[in-house]
Protein backbone atom coordinates (compact mmCIF):
# COMPACT_ATOMS: atom_id res chain seq x y z
CA UNK A 1 0.00 0.00 0.00
CA UNK A 2 1.32 3.33 -0.93
CA UNK A 3 2.14 5.66 1.97
CA UNK A 4 -0.03 8.97 2.48
CA UNK A 5 2.16 12.44 1.25
CA UNK A 6 3.78 13.89 4.52
CA UNK A 7 1.23 16.70 5.61
CA UNK A 8 2.75 19.84 3.77
CA UNK A 9 1.65 18.14 0.85
CA UNK A 10 -1.78 17.00 1.00
CA UNK A 11 -4.37 19.57 -0.31
CA UNK A 12 -6.69 21.41 2.12
CA UNK A 13 -10.34 20.69 0.79
CA UNK A 14 -11.96 23.46 -0.63
CA UNK A 15 -15.01 25.65 0.79
CA UNK A 16 -17.73 25.07 -0.77
CA UNK A 17 -20.18 28.20 -0.90
CA UNK A 18 -23.58 27.02 -1.62
CA UNK A 19 -25.58 30.18 -3.03
CA UNK A 20 -29.26 30.54 -3.33
CA UNK A 21 -30.97 30.19 -6.52
CA UNK A 22 -30.69 33.39 -8.81
CA UNK A 23 -30.49 34.83 -12.29
CA UNK A 24 -27.46 36.71 -11.55
CA UNK A 25 -24.18 35.64 -13.75
CA UNK A 26 -21.54 33.53 -11.39
CA UNK A 27 -18.64 36.03 -12.04
CA UNK A 28 -20.83 38.51 -9.63
CA UNK A 29 -20.41 36.03 -6.95
CA UNK A 30 -16.97 35.46 -7.45
CA UNK A 31 -16.48 39.50 -7.17
CA UNK A 32 -18.39 39.41 -3.92
CA UNK A 33 -16.42 36.32 -2.65
CA UNK A 34 -13.18 37.72 -2.94
CA UNK A 35 -14.11 41.21 -1.52
CA UNK A 36 -15.41 38.60 1.52
CA UNK A 37 -11.91 37.47 1.85
CA UNK A 38 -10.21 40.28 1.46
CA UNK A 39 -12.09 42.38 3.54
CA UNK A 40 -11.82 39.76 6.23
CA UNK A 41 -7.90 39.67 6.18
CA UNK A 42 -7.25 43.24 6.42
CA UNK A 43 -9.61 43.27 9.40
CA UNK A 44 -7.67 40.20 10.99
CA UNK A 45 -4.11 42.11 10.49
CA UNK A 46 -4.57 45.15 12.16
CA UNK A 47 -1.79 45.76 15.15
CA UNK A 48 -3.54 45.55 18.61
CA UNK A 49 -1.53 48.86 19.44
CA UNK A 50 -2.75 51.57 17.03
CA UNK A 51 0.04 53.90 16.57
CA UNK A 52 -0.88 58.02 15.97
CA UNK A 53 -1.49 58.42 12.20
CA UNK A 54 -1.74 61.92 11.93
CA UNK A 55 -4.77 62.66 10.45
CA UNK A 56 -6.23 66.94 10.38
CA UNK A 57 -7.12 67.26 14.20
CA UNK A 58 -9.24 70.22 15.42
CA UNK A 59 -10.74 69.27 18.94
CA UNK A 60 -6.98 70.66 20.85
CA UNK A 61 -6.55 74.03 19.49
CA UNK A 62 -3.06 74.46 21.62
CA UNK A 63 -2.21 71.82 19.02
CA UNK A 64 -1.89 72.84 15.72
CA UNK A 65 -0.61 70.18 13.67
CA UNK A 66 -2.00 68.89 10.95
CA UNK A 67 -0.77 65.58 11.64
CA UNK A 68 -1.68 64.55 15.18
CA UNK A 69 -4.22 61.89 15.72
CA UNK A 70 -5.98 60.07 18.26
CA UNK A 71 -5.20 57.14 20.28
CA UNK A 72 -6.66 55.45 23.74
CA UNK A 73 -4.52 53.35 25.41
CA UNK A 74 -6.27 53.02 28.52
CA UNK A 75 -7.58 50.10 30.49
CA UNK A 76 -11.06 49.37 30.77
CA UNK A 77 -11.33 51.88 34.31
CA UNK A 78 -13.91 49.13 35.86
CA UNK A 79 -11.01 46.45 35.89
CA UNK A 80 -9.34 48.60 38.53
CA UNK A 81 -8.73 47.96 41.87
CA UNK A 82 -10.67 50.48 44.17
CA UNK A 83 -10.53 51.56 48.03
CA UNK A 84 -12.96 52.93 49.96
CA UNK A 85 -10.42 55.07 51.69
CA UNK A 86 -6.33 55.97 52.03
CA UNK A 87 -6.85 53.86 55.01
CA UNK A 88 -8.79 50.70 53.24
CA UNK A 89 -5.36 50.92 50.59
CA UNK A 90 -2.49 51.24 53.87
CA UNK A 91 -4.00 47.77 55.33
CA UNK A 92 -3.94 46.05 51.76
CA UNK A 93 -0.12 47.62 50.99
CA UNK A 94 1.32 46.72 54.45
CA UNK A 95 1.34 43.49 54.60
CA UNK A 96 2.68 42.70 50.79
CA UNK A 97 5.43 45.84 51.11
CA UNK A 98 8.76 45.93 52.78
CA UNK A 99 7.87 47.55 55.92
CA UNK A 100 10.99 50.09 56.46
CA UNK A 101 10.11 50.89 51.99
CA UNK A 102 6.35 51.42 52.65
CA UNK A 103 7.27 53.48 55.79
CA UNK A 104 9.41 55.89 54.35
CA UNK A 105 6.36 57.07 51.92
CA UNK A 106 5.87 60.93 52.30
CA UNK A 107 8.32 61.09 55.22
CA UNK A 108 11.81 60.41 52.64
CA UNK A 109 12.75 63.72 50.66
CA UNK A 110 10.91 63.40 47.42
CA UNK A 111 8.78 61.01 47.84
CA UNK A 112 4.44 60.54 48.01
CA UNK A 113 2.24 59.58 50.55
CA UNK A 114 -1.00 57.12 50.47
CA UNK A 115 -2.81 59.31 50.37
CA UNK A 116 -1.34 60.22 46.51
CA UNK A 117 -1.69 56.72 45.63
CA UNK A 118 -4.97 56.48 46.83
CA UNK A 119 -6.13 59.71 44.72
CA UNK A 120 -4.38 58.58 41.32
CA UNK A 121 -6.61 55.21 41.82
CA UNK A 122 -9.69 57.22 42.45
CA UNK A 123 -9.38 58.90 39.42
CA UNK A 124 -8.38 56.22 37.19
CA UNK A 125 -4.54 57.45 36.68
CA UNK A 126 -2.85 54.42 38.07
CA UNK A 127 -3.79 50.34 38.65
CA UNK A 128 -2.08 48.08 41.07
CA UNK A 129 -2.08 44.41 40.33
CA UNK A 130 -2.58 41.68 43.72
CA UNK A 131 0.72 40.67 43.93
CA UNK A 132 4.04 40.73 46.31
CA UNK A 133 4.66 43.27 45.63
CA UNK A 134 1.89 45.07 43.99
CA UNK A 135 2.73 46.59 40.64
CA UNK A 136 1.83 49.70 39.97
CA UNK A 137 0.51 50.36 36.09
CA UNK A 138 0.44 53.71 34.88
CA UNK A 139 -0.29 54.86 30.89
CA UNK A 140 2.10 58.31 30.82
CA UNK A 141 2.45 60.60 28.23
CA UNK A 142 5.91 62.35 27.25
CA UNK A 143 6.80 65.25 25.21
CA UNK A 144 10.07 65.58 24.07
CA UNK A 145 9.98 69.81 23.53
CA UNK A 146 12.93 70.67 21.13
CA UNK A 147 14.54 74.22 20.40
CA UNK A 148 16.06 75.35 16.81
CA UNK A 149 19.26 73.94 18.22
CA UNK A 150 18.21 70.67 18.68
CA UNK A 151 17.97 70.76 22.36
CA UNK A 152 15.30 68.78 24.62
CA UNK A 153 13.97 70.55 27.41
CA UNK A 154 14.07 68.77 30.62
CA UNK A 155 12.53 69.01 33.74
CA UNK A 156 15.66 68.75 36.31
CA UNK A 157 13.77 69.09 39.44
CA UNK A 158 10.25 70.04 41.21
CA UNK A 159 9.43 71.80 44.38
CA UNK A 160 6.57 69.60 46.63
CA UNK A 161 4.18 71.24 48.74
CA UNK A 162 6.44 70.12 51.56
CA UNK A 163 9.15 71.86 50.62
CA UNK A 164 11.59 68.77 49.56
CA UNK A 165 13.02 68.32 46.17
CA UNK A 166 12.16 65.87 43.55
CA UNK A 167 14.98 65.54 41.18
CA UNK A 168 13.29 64.27 37.57
CA UNK A 169 16.34 64.56 34.72
CA UNK A 170 13.83 63.58 31.84
CA UNK A 171 11.23 65.64 29.74
CA UNK A 172 8.14 66.55 30.40
CA UNK A 173 5.38 63.65 31.52
CA UNK A 174 2.14 63.46 32.81
CA UNK A 175 0.19 60.81 34.05
CA UNK A 176 -2.77 60.39 31.68
CA UNK A 177 -6.57 59.94 32.71
CA UNK A 178 -8.95 56.59 31.74
CA UNK A 179 -10.21 57.63 27.87
CA UNK A 180 -8.04 60.48 27.78
CA UNK A 181 -6.18 60.39 24.03
CA UNK A 182 -2.60 61.13 23.86
CA UNK A 183 -3.16 64.07 22.29
CA UNK A 184 -5.79 65.21 25.02
CA UNK A 185 -2.66 64.55 27.29
CA UNK A 186 -0.21 66.41 25.34
CA UNK A 187 -2.36 69.25 25.69
CA UNK A 188 -3.16 69.50 29.37
CA UNK A 189 1.03 68.37 30.30
CA UNK A 190 1.89 71.42 28.05
CA UNK A 191 -1.12 73.86 30.13
CA UNK A 192 -0.27 72.36 33.23
CA UNK A 193 3.68 72.44 33.54
CA UNK A 194 4.42 75.36 31.23
CA UNK A 195 1.30 77.59 31.02
CA UNK A 196 2.72 80.07 33.59
CA UNK A 197 5.28 81.04 30.78
CA UNK A 198 4.24 79.82 27.56
CA UNK A 199 1.68 81.85 27.64
CA UNK A 200 2.97 85.09 29.51
CA UNK A 201 5.77 85.16 26.86
CA UNK A 202 3.21 85.41 23.94
CA UNK A 203 2.05 89.13 22.97
CA UNK A 204 -1.16 89.83 22.79
CA UNK A 205 -1.32 90.27 19.30
CA UNK A 206 0.15 86.24 18.84
CA UNK A 207 -2.29 83.74 18.32
CA UNK A 208 -1.85 81.61 21.43
CA UNK A 209 -3.17 78.34 19.45
CA UNK A 210 0.23 78.68 17.12
CA UNK A 211 2.54 78.16 19.83
CA UNK A 212 2.53 74.61 20.01
CA UNK A 213 3.63 72.26 16.78
CA UNK A 214 3.74 68.51 17.23
CA UNK A 215 6.25 67.08 14.68
CA UNK A 216 5.01 64.73 12.44
CA UNK A 217 5.18 60.76 12.92
CA UNK A 218 7.12 61.37 15.99
CA UNK A 219 4.87 59.02 18.03
CA UNK A 220 6.43 56.24 19.30
CA UNK A 221 5.46 53.86 22.37
CA UNK A 222 7.55 52.08 24.97
CA UNK A 223 7.54 50.24 28.06
CA UNK A 224 9.34 50.09 31.11
CA UNK A 225 9.33 48.85 34.59
CA UNK A 226 11.69 50.04 37.12
CA UNK A 227 11.26 50.96 41.30
CA UNK A 228 9.13 54.03 41.54
CA UNK A 229 11.05 56.71 42.88
CA UNK A 230 7.27 58.29 44.39
CA UNK A 231 6.57 55.01 46.03
CA UNK A 232 9.80 53.37 47.66
CA UNK A 233 9.59 49.72 47.56
CA UNK A 234 6.50 49.45 44.56
CA UNK A 235 7.54 48.02 41.10
CA UNK A 236 5.92 50.47 38.58
CA UNK A 237 5.28 49.72 34.81
CA UNK A 238 4.88 52.89 32.83
CA UNK A 239 3.44 52.64 29.61
CA UNK A 240 5.11 55.22 27.77
CA UNK A 241 3.44 57.39 24.49
CA UNK A 242 6.25 59.99 23.38
CA UNK A 243 5.63 62.63 20.62
CA UNK A 244 8.09 65.24 20.09
CA UNK A 245 6.95 68.93 19.98
CA UNK A 246 8.29 72.80 19.03
CA UNK A 247 7.04 75.32 21.35
CA UNK A 248 7.78 79.20 20.72
CA UNK A 249 8.57 81.75 23.40
CA UNK A 250 10.27 79.49 25.90
CA UNK A 251 13.07 81.18 27.69
CA UNK A 252 16.82 80.23 25.95
CA UNK A 253 17.92 79.61 29.35
CA UNK A 254 17.41 77.69 32.35
CA UNK A 255 13.84 78.92 33.94
CA UNK A 256 10.74 78.06 36.17
CA UNK A 257 7.55 77.33 35.94
CA UNK A 258 4.39 77.28 38.51
CA UNK A 259 1.60 74.56 38.80
CA UNK A 260 -1.68 75.38 39.73
CA UNK A 261 -3.27 73.63 42.83
CA UNK A 262 -2.30 69.43 41.54
CA UNK A 263 -5.59 67.96 43.24
CA UNK A 264 -7.97 71.10 42.18
CA UNK A 265 -10.65 69.43 40.41
CA UNK A 266 -10.61 66.94 42.76
CA UNK A 267 -13.86 66.11 44.61
CA UNK A 268 -11.98 64.24 47.49
CA UNK A 269 -10.48 67.90 49.36
CA UNK A 270 -10.26 66.26 52.46
CA UNK A 271 -7.80 63.78 50.64
CA UNK A 272 -6.09 65.93 48.62
CA UNK A 273 -5.38 68.74 51.13
CA UNK A 274 -3.11 65.42 52.76
CA UNK A 275 -1.51 64.73 49.55
CA UNK A 276 2.23 65.95 48.33
CA UNK A 277 1.63 68.46 45.74
CA UNK A 278 3.78 69.59 42.88
CA UNK A 279 4.24 73.65 43.10
CA UNK A 280 7.15 74.64 41.15
CA UNK A 281 8.76 72.84 37.88
CA UNK A 282 12.42 73.73 37.52
CA UNK A 283 13.70 73.14 33.47
CA UNK A 284 16.83 73.38 31.22
CA UNK A 285 17.98 72.57 27.84
CA UNK A 286 20.18 69.57 27.36
CA UNK A 287 22.46 68.19 24.41
CA UNK A 288 19.48 66.27 22.32
CA UNK A 289 22.15 63.08 22.43
CA UNK A 290 22.36 63.13 26.25
CA UNK A 291 18.44 62.67 27.17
Amino acid sequence: MPHPPPPHHRHAKPLHFHKPATSLPDFIYAALSLAFLFSTTATSSLPKSIALIFPQSTRNKLLRNPNMSISNPNPNPNSRRRFSNPQALSEWLRPRMPTDSFAAWGVQPGTKNVHNLWLELSEGETSLADSIPPVRTVQVVTVRILDDRNRVLVESHQELSDGTIRYRGRPLSEKMKPGETVEAAVDRAIREELGSILYKGLSELEDQNESVKIIPDSYSEKVEERVSASYPGLPACYVLHTVAARIDCLPDEEFCTEEDEEYEDSSERNVADKAVSVKRHYWKWVDSDKV
